[in-house]
């Protein structure tokens, strides 16, 4: 009996088990599913017709900038722009994060709802980062789902404190610390959208609070 041929075919195997739980899961998380691939595809695009790290090729596909906002009256750029990304690894931490995060704000809140909170919570971010960027007077052109992402973040921090501090996996504090860590970095590092980052912390917790209703199972 080949022991090399046995081991590599039980691994195999194993890895195949585990690509067809992973597809079997995420048919539980259609509208996340949708929202990564639609992220990944057009960074595909984006690639392909140019490059993502250059800022007016990012502009041309519809990247946030508020003369075009408010002047020119393009109002699209504040959905448009949360499917872009500059670089691979921007586009791969915001993927990574909705990943997990997003599967869960999903199961648990719904398919509407959790659609409304990404959506509406990414556009409370690019709102809130025009505002800012009107009161200092200093334009830039921006892109990102992470405006969105940290909606997601918010209302799952309100869903977790609902349910008495935890839901599946997450902790009120584990939530609270990956959220501060990242407005940490964010604050500390250069070419970051700041108050996207704040606008969509703050506007998914708003919007969950409004939406979110703990179901109680009856005791017999």
């Amino acid at each position: 009996m080949n022991t090399e041929n046995n081991y590599s075919g039980m691994e195999r195997k194993k890895t195949e088990n585990e690509i067809k739980y992973f597809l079997r899961k995420r048919k539980e998380v259609p509208v996340n599913t949708l929202l990564i691939g639609i992220n990944l595809l057009v960074f595909l695009l984006v690639e392909v017709t140019g490059s993502s790290l250059d800022t007016y090729h990012i502009l041309r596909w519809g990247g946030c900038y508020t003369p075009a906002v408010l002047q020119s009256h393009e109002y699209y750029r504040l959905i448009s722009s949360m499917f872009l990304h500059f670089g691979i690894q921007h586009l791969g931490n915001n993927m990574l994060v909705l990943l997990f995060l997003g599967d869960c704000l999903e199961r648990n809140i719904g398919k509407i709802k959790y659609l409304l909170i990404y959506f509406l919570g990414g556009i409370g971010a690019n709102v809130l980062s025009i505002y800012l960027e009107i009161k200092n007077g200093k334009y830039f052109i921006s892109a990102g789902a992470s405006g969105a992402v940290f909606a997601v973040i918010g209302a799952l921090i309100y869903i977790v404190i609902a349910n008495r501090g935890r839901i599946e996996n997450f902790t009120t504090r584990q939530l609270i610390v990956m959220a501060g860590l990242s407005l940490y970095f964010g604050m500390t590092s250069t070419g970051v959208d700041n108050a996207a980052h704040f606008g969509g912390l703050i506007s998914g917790f708003i919007l969950a609070v409004l939406c979110y209703r703990r179901v109680y199972q009856r005791r017999l």
